[in-house]
């Protein structure tokens, strides 16, 4: 059950008649010479850790190690009920938890790189606000990790999702492109619609540089997570409605890698261009340096 792009996990989901999660999971079963009870365990532990890590700052609000956000999602929620509401449950849940999630890895909480720590929140955030809306269990939720899973692999095997290496466009565009993939698949789309709707977040994430304020993964990269959940919902919208996409996952993939070791250095996870580079970008990192120093 092995793969090594998105052409052959394509052809495993069609020869096999089954979902991209279930040849993922084999994948693992196989390769770790383990029980699927033992993977499926794991998965299921997986999921606990993002849930309490997209719940709790709701509850009780964390100041990031930089001091330059907490609080937002606690904000976030309490939006949500008011007249200024403009995105519906599901958006405006999926924000609220992909920035939550900044919130507890900035303070130095527990949480899952899916598939990096500044791009954390995506992935948990759309699928857990779907689970809401939809109330879908948490074994539905499960499968569709193996499927995130699945993106990500081929992200890791065949490109990056460093943003030291590809800006973040390969950090927040790879987490997007799980979520999208695993999205549809949670929403009853084929496994085609998963690699299209991964394909139409890494085009529209195309050339998203790295430039997070004195070097920290704080601001913009909170943000970010709230964009990125939202280009991922929209994408998974427009793959399960049946329209096509154009470019294929893998050339999307190479494209995105391509584009991202043409980024200068000062846009690649350096603080050196972007908005680190602002002004008010340069007063923030230094005020955080003194007060790190202080401390």
């Amino acid at each position: 059950m092995d793969f090594k792009n998105a052409e052959e996990l394509l052809k495993l989901c069609e020869t096999n008649h089954c979902s991209i999660s279930e040849i993922m999971k084999q994948r693992e079963i196989e390769l770790g010479e383990t029980s699927a009870d033992a993977v499926e365990k794991k998965m299921a532990h997986t999921l606990e850790i993002m849930r309490e890590s997209a719940y709790t700052p709701i509850r009780k609000p964390q100041k990031s190690i930089g001091g330059l956000i907490g609080g937002e999602a606690k904000l976030l929620r309490k939006h949500k009920t008011s007249r200024k509401n403009i995105c519906g449950s599901v958006l405006s849940d999926a924000i609220t938890y992909a920035m939550a999630i900044l919130e507890v890895n900035t303070s130095m909480g527990l949480v899952v790189a899916s598939p990096t720590a500044g791009s954390s929140g995506i992935v948990p955030g759309l699928l857990l606000a779907l689970q809401e809306e939809y109330h879908i269990s948490d074994e539905r939720l499960v499968q569709a990790l193996f499927n995130a899973g699945a993106i990500g692999y081929l992200a890791m095997r065949n490109a990056t999702v460093a943003g030291a290496v590809g800006g973040c466009q390969a950090e927040v565009g790879v987490a997007s492109a799980m979520a999208a993939s695993a999205a549809v698949e949670l929403m009853d789309g084929t496994p085609k619609e998963s690699l299209n709707a991964a394909s139409t977040v890494l085009m529209n994430l195309l050339g998203l540089v790295c430039d997070p304020l004195g070097g920290l993964v704080e601001c913009p990269c909170q943000n970010r997570n709230a964009a990125g959940v939202s280009i991922a919902l929209s994408a998974a919208e427009i793959a399960l409605s049946g329209i096509p996409q154009i470019i294929p996952f893998d050339e999307m993939l190479d494209t995105m890698y391509e584009v991202g070791k043409k980024l200068p250095s000062e846009l690649r996870e350096t603080a050196l261009g972007g908005c680190a580079a602002t002004p008010t970008g340069c007063r923030f990192a230094k005020k955080m340096m003194d007060n790190m120093q202080k401390a």
